[in-house]
């Protein structure tokens, strides 16, 4: 595909991408359930592919969201302030959840875990809120923070060196959302694009060999950006490692 092609591709994908992923400072009032779990932590198995790491994320206090907050997987990731407004049961500041998985119910924009679900309310009143099942909210986007952690790639399981490689995006800091993944390619002198497969996780068949280098197009508040990692990922990578990118995202 000609450069301009791609680049015209690209302006379109983010004129698409850029009215649904619009922040703001104002709560905006949804529903909001919960679900099941033997062990109240969160589902491994979420839409965004983050397997174990889903469960523990951020204390295990997480959420599948509308498949509008999901936005094709770009949503994954994000970090949201989420309050019911019971009065006698509700707390004032709610609860802080990473999205992990998507899902609707009801007219809800989360389905929070146990354990997201029960810190929303008043010390003591988390029966009756759960009694509940589905409850009236307001949330926001907020920044993610991850003390001590850069971006972090980590191979998936399924990926083969050097036929295919699948990579799973990790914390992504701040309010930013991945837009995009590319591989340099030394011998052809060109970047070439990763195909989203489904939440976090992007592919290629036939990566290049050697080092591999990984760019990144992040939209934020500081717009819509490729940053390139100055870690590359090395030749002899293999399926379950993880990778330090060396790029913190505020």
């Amino acid at each position: 595909m000609k450069q301009s092609h791609v680049l015209l591709l690209l302006f379109v994908q983010v004129i698409i991408i850029l009215p649904l992923l619009c922040l703001s400072d104002d709560f905006v009032n949804s529903r909001a359930t919960y679900y099941g779990s033997p062990d109240c932590k969160a589902n491994p198995r979420g839409h965004c592919g983050y397997g174990e790491f889903g469960r523990d994320i951020n204390n295990g206090e997480v959420s599948g969201v509308s498949w509008r907050l999901w936005n094709n997987g770009t949503g994954c990731g994000a970090c949201y302030q989420v309050r019911c407004k019971i009065p006698p049961h509700c707390s004032e500041e709610g609860v802080y959840v990473v999205a992990t998985d998507s899902g609707e119910g009801d007219g809800t924009d989360f389905i929070l875990s146990p354990k997201a679900y029960g810190r929303m309310a008043r010390p003591g009143t988390e029966n009756q809120l759960y009694s509940f099942g589905v409850v009236n909210v307001e949330y926001q986007r907020i920044p993610c923070r991850y003390a001590g952690y850069n971006l972090v790639y980590k191979i998936h399981e399924k990926s083969y060196n050097p036929h295919y490689l699948a990579i799973l995006v990790l914390y992504v800091g701040g309010v930013n959302d991945i837009l995009a993944v590319e591989v340099w390619q030394e011998d052809c002198k060109e970047w070439r694009r990763m195909r989203r497969v489904f939440g976090a996780v992007h592919d290629l068949q036939n990566p290049p060999r050697g080092t591999l280098t990984l760019r990144f197009l992040v939209y934020g508040s500081a717009g819509v950006n490729w940053i390139q990692s100055p870690n590359a990922i090395p030749a002899d990578w293999t399926a379950g490692a993880t990778y330090d990118s060396n790029i913190l995202l505020t």
